[in-house]
């Protein structure tokens, strides 16, 4: 099968289909999602070797005896084992032997086939296009916000960073009634946000003051910069960023003001495919352009251009 794999450089391979280990389902993936922490694992973040990718909408095609035979699915990118004490305790995003799509240890989906363990997939409604499907797992991790956040009271929420994800956060947080401010580069962007009541700023436009909640999704540095600037005494950063690099954390900027920073990953696919299934959120005015897998390697460096939003990958194409 054609896929796209990273070995210090991005190329298209062709590698066997997966191999189905007990319990596992063989998906043929219809669309693929470019996320920034893609781009981050070919800087060298977690580095990783093997096939990119962890966004998909794709229907089960094996074994024959899988009662997902057919289903037209997304799927959790985190594989557990369910057995160590972590995964007793309900903490299976956090299995102490995990492996995560495309991101570690484990193939991804930038490929016509991907193995999923059967556990980690969530079935599709028929009215549900695949492109707006391929959207539930960064939405779900827009929807772990308000679970991480202490409360959403006490003023404005502030969420930095418009791109995919910061857009999809402000949503998020604007359909539970919070004033929610996005400061973000650009205004087409912007231009996204504001009809689900979202107030938005550039970033040098940003009015003074404090917040009590920061959500810090820009995917740089320079956000935790602004977040770490404009945190109340005693508020809380929900840090969604992922790169390669390193932060310096002078830790007496939390410590003096009681700022507590909380980190947030993944989210519960249930709530995102509700969000969806009801048409409450619309991502498709986020896609900036579909490539076939066979133009994988264009499509990260189109990925990596200023002020694109989501890429994706036809991987039947």
């Amino acid at each position: 099968m054609l896929c796209l794999y990273y070995d210090g450089v991005v190329r298209l391979k062709e590698v066997p289909p997966p191999s189905l280990q007990a319990g596992e389902a063989l998906v043929q993936v219809h669309l693929a999602g470019v996320c920034r922490t893609d781009l981050e694992v070919i800087k060298g973040y977690h580095r990783f070797v093997g096939i990119l990718g962890h966004e998909f909408v794709g229907s089960v095609v094996g074994p024959e005896t899988s009662p997902w035979l057919g289903r037209r699915v997304v799927g959790e990118i985190t594989v557990s084992c369910g057995e160590c004490p972590r995964c007793l305790e309900g903490l299976k995003g956090h299995c102490s032997t995990r492996q995560v799509l495309g991101l570690l240890d484990r193939p991804g989906v930038f490929a016509q086939y991907v193995a999923v363990p059967e556990v980690n997939l969530h079935a599709l409604p028929p009215g549900l296009p695949d492109e707006v499907a391929v959207f539930v797992e960064p939405l779900a991790a827009a929807v772990a916000v308000p679970e991480a956040a202490p409360s959403l009271g006490g003023g404005p929420v502030l969420v930095i960073g418009d791109g995919n994800l910061g857009l999809l956060i402000s949503w998020v947080l604007a359909l539970t009634g919070a004033e929610v401010h996005l400061v973000g580069h650009y205004p087409e962007h912007l231009d996204l946000a504001r009809p689900y009541g979202v107030h938005t700023f550039l970033e040098g436009d940003l009015p003074p003051g404090e917040y009590n909640l920061i959500v810090e999704a820009s995917g740089a540095t320079s956000g935790l910069d602004l977040a770490l600037a404009r945190i109340r005494p005693q508020g809380t950063i929900i840090l969604k960023s992922t790169y390669a690099g390193h932060y310096g954390l002078d830790p007496a900027r939390l410590v003096v003001p009681e700022v507590r920073l909380v980190g947030s990953r993944c989210g519960p696919f249930p709530a995102a495919l509700r969000l969806l299934r009801q048409g409450w959120l619309a991502p498709r005015p986020l896609i900036a352009r579909t490539f076939p897998l066979s133009q994988g390697a264009a499509a990260l460096d189109y990925a990596r251009q200023p002020g694109v939003l989501k890429v994706l990958l036809d991987c039947r194409a």
